[in-house]
């Protein structure tokens, strides 16, 4: 007989998929659902863009915008005005 067979445990159990949370992207004022977040404009409205640390992505086309950093130029004239 063959040794370390593995057992069988049956069915797994069903896990619910997470919902999606499209609710979030919109405010209600009145009569009116404004939209809050940013459409893809490859994809047009009602694909939104995710939004990340520095970037703002299109999971469905993937598109992305990446956030500028502020320019050297401007943080140096910061410190000397602070220095002064």
């Amino acid at each position: 007989m063959a040794k370390g067979k593995a057992k069988k445990t049956g069915k797994k159990p069903h896990k619910n998929k997470p919902t999606s949370k499209k609710y979030t992207k919109y405010k209600i004022e009145g009569d009116k659902a404004i939209r809050t977040a940013r459409n893809c404009p490859r994809c047009g409205p009602g694909i939104f863009l995710m939004d990340s640390q520095n970037r703002k992505y299109c999971g469905k086309c993937h598109y992305s915008e990446f956030e500028g950093k502020a320019k050297p130029e401007e943080k140096k004239e910061e410190v000397k005005e602070v220095k002064k």
